[in-house]
């Protein structure tokens, strides 16, 4: 497989390791040989690894008598392989740091899949180890045997079948190195029960050397100069962020770029946070659920900066009717397969965000040139037009508790507070986008690519644990909170004292907006008909739970959940059934074929 930069470094080259330089270990003794469970949990180590989130099984045991016999590592027991993975995505969302979970073979493999592509389509770091039947059981149908480097092949940056320990401590180089560097992603190290109980030297390479995988990290100069006068020279820039700002720690250059220049800055709703949203030049979100004045700047832009974003179908709608205006397109990313993709690039720029933005800026610095701003100041009275629309206004209600003062009034509560956001999928999540303020970048936790209901508590679990004096709070709906709710129990285990806010419509609420737009009302079985008492079913898994019915008691309920520092709160707060998220692009339709109300139906 090939992994030039060239290719799609994403996609998982054979399972069988390549080479890596180590130094020897003359001390080496074969009767002190670590078997390969050990060498594991020391490779572990050595990469500084804080937390696994697994779950046993008969594949891993070796593995996890090894854990047992250390104490620098702490195992989190989930409640299902799927929160595992989840719990390990959100602890490297928030950190930067690479996730680490461990699942058996058969359907603990299985169970993690949707966690595996969740972090896949968002490009987190993260290493899955999963146990396997014995080497000569492999391809024989053994218990709990299943194919799994073929089952997560399209799904992983790159995977392993481990059938060596000698090989074992270079492959987990490997495996770590692939999944941090150039654009990040899960890797996937599969690793027989014989290879786990076998027994070789522990010589753990000191770095990497992979012929196909050389992530291209500087961008070409000339490139960048060319961007430089574009953006120079523009009548109408723009700044479109995406979540890579993020993962690429390059919020400092984003934020000091369009200082300098002083031009509108989007950001996706995996970018938020990169820009502050109380900054003048920030438009706010863009795409299907974004601001009015975000959108309408894209697409009448005549020079659009594109960083570490992919310009996908949630953001620009329909391509066709995007490529209709002429513009100048910049696009900035580690992975060269995402530049033209869906949109003609006019200046492509490989290499990593925060280099290049570092390397445009210093530039920008050598240059007397600067944009014209009588120029720019038409642009941005233009802006101000859209922006006196104020398409995030909202009837309030004396009557039904609105999901927006929910989030708006979380906001106020917590604003000069470290805090952390997840979220499930839905109305919710894009309220939360839209309403919570976000000033720092990885603060808000959410499943972006995949669209992954139940990630909202998992996330919350693993966050807590790097960050304890955090507040956590996942914001939710009675849907997506019941994909995996037996999370409740992990979270009383390990003392993760989240805050879970549920807005709870009684309804699928994503579902029930477009059955209400494209399907004339028919609501085909996106009603909950049976639902738990959720106070009740917290306090049955040990935690506190809160009923919200009447607008006036929010603030005192979201001050009650945040005062109970050390317990879990669950907030079942009963929302306005009708509630739409708007403003909203239809699909097939372009970003500025905005419905921006009720009104507009």
């Amino acid at each position: 497989m090939d992994m030039s930069p060239a290719a799609d470094v994403r996609r998982p080259a054979s399972a069988s390791p390549q080479s890596a330089s180590h130094s020897p270990n003359p001390h080496s003794n074969s009767a002190q040989d670590p078997n390969g469970s050990e060498i594991l949990v020391r490779c572990l180590q050595a990469e500084n690894v804080k937390y696994v989130w697994g779950y046993p099984g008969g594949a891993v045991l070796y593995i996890y008598d090894a854990l047992y016999k250390q104490e620098s590592i702490q195992h989190v027991l989930v409640r299902h392989e799927q929160g595992a993975v989840h719990a390990a995505d959100g602890y490297a969302r928030a950190t930067g740091d690479v996730g680490v979970a461990l699942v058996t073979s058969g359907p603990g493999v299985t169970n993690a899949v949707t966690g595996i592509a969740t972090a896949y389509m968002d490009s987190i770091p993260m290493v899955i180890i999963t146990g396997q039947v014995p080497t000569p059981a492999i391809g024989l149908d053994a218990f709990q045997e299943c194919d799994t480097v073929g089952i997560t092949r399209p799904i992983v940056k790159h995977n392993f079948l481990v059938k060596d320990v000698r090989e074992l401590a270079s492959t987990l180089k490997k495996a770590f190195h692939i999944a941090r560097t150039g654009r990040p992603g899960p890797v996937v190290v599969d690793i027989p029960k014989d290879v786990s109980q076998h027994t070789a030297p522990f010589v753990y390479p000191d770095h990497v050397e992979m012929r196909s995988y050389n992530p291209v990290k500087k961008g070409h100069g000339g490139q960048i100069r060319k961007a430089v006068q574009l953006l120079l020279n523009a009548k109408r820039p723009y700044i479109y962020s995406g979540g890579g700002v993020v993962l690429g720690n390059a919020a400092p250059e984003l934020r000091e770029l369009a200082d300098m220049l002083g031009v509108p800055v989007t950001n996706t709703l995996m970018g938020l946070g990169a820009m502050p949203a109380l900054d003048p030049k920030f438009l706010g979100m863009l795409g299907m659920h974004g601001t009015f004045e975000a959108n309408m700047a894209m697409q009448n832009c005549d020079v659009l900066l594109a960083i570490g974003a992919r310009f996908d179908d949630r953001v620009i709608g329909n391509p066709a009717h995007f490529a209709s205006v002429e513009r100048k397109i910049v696009h900035i990313d580690i992975d060269p397969s995402s530049i033209s993709k869906r949109v003609k690039v006019d200046i492509p720029i490989v290499g990593d965000v925060k280099d290049v933005l570092a390397e445009l800026i210093s530039q920008l610095r050598d240059t007397q040139q600067r944009p014209d701003q009588g120029v720019l100041a038409q642009w941005w009275s233009t802006i101000n037009e859209w922006r006196r629309k104020d398409c995030l206004a909202y009837k309030k209600s004396a009557e039904v508790i609105k999901p927006q003062q929910v989030i708006e009034s979380l906001w106020e509560m917590t604003k000069d507070k470290d805090v952390y956001i997840t979220s499930d999928v839905g109305q919710h999540q894009m309220w939360a986008a839209q309403y919570f303020r976000f000033a720092e970048p990885r603060r808000w936790i959410n499943s972006g690519g995949l669209g992954t209901m139940g990630v909202g508590l998992p996330y919350a679990m693993g966050i807590k644990l790097a960050k304890p004096d955090a507040d956590v709070f996942c914001i939710t709906g009675e849907g997506s909170i019941q994909m995996c709710i037996q999370e409740l129990s992990t979270c009383l285990q390990y003392k993760t004292p989240v805050k879970i806010v549920s807005l709870n419509n009684r309804y699928l609420g994503m579902v029930r907006q477009w059955q209400q737009l494209d399907y004339q009302g028919r609501y085909s079985h996106s009603y909950m008909d049976a639902l738990p008492d959720f106070v009740k079913l917290a306090e049955a898994y040990g935690h506190v739970g809160i009923r919200v019915t009447r607008p006036q008691d929010v603030d005192a309920a979201l001050r009650e959940a945040i005062a109970l520092k050390d317990r879990t709160v669950f907030l079942d707060i009963q929302t306005d059934q009708t509630e739409n998220v708007w403003p909203m692009v239809k699909a097939g339709k372009g970003i500025s074929e905005m419905l921006l109300g009720s009104e507009d139906l």
